[in-house]
């Protein structure tokens, strides 16, 4: 799950975004692999990135919002059936 885990953090920050550091961080995974689940994230419309001058952001979209709190619904619903370690997402 560690896409949902990139995405949670992104989630977490809200729309100023979060730094790929930031996220790899929290979601204990290396820089090029954080940056490798938020490009395939942002190809999905779900978050989108911001660059300043020393950092790169990644920020939810509306879509992402969406698709965010149906997988949280999910996952709830996963767990409640006590069918979490039979589903590998």
């Amino acid at each position: 799950m560690v896409v949902s885990d990139v995405q949670s953090v992104i989630a977490e920050a809200g729309q100023e975004g979060e730094i790929i550091s930031k996220i790899s961080r929290k979601a204990n995974l290396s820089y090029d692999e954080a940056m490798g689940k938020c490009g395939k994230l942002a190809k999905a419309g779900l978050v989108y990135s911001v660059h300043n001058d020393k950092n790169r952001f990644f920020a939810i979209t509306e879509k992402g919002i969406q698709f965010f709190q149906e997988f949280q619904k999910f996952n709830e619903l996963v767990r409640s059936l006590n069918l979490f370690h039979a589903i590998r997402i």
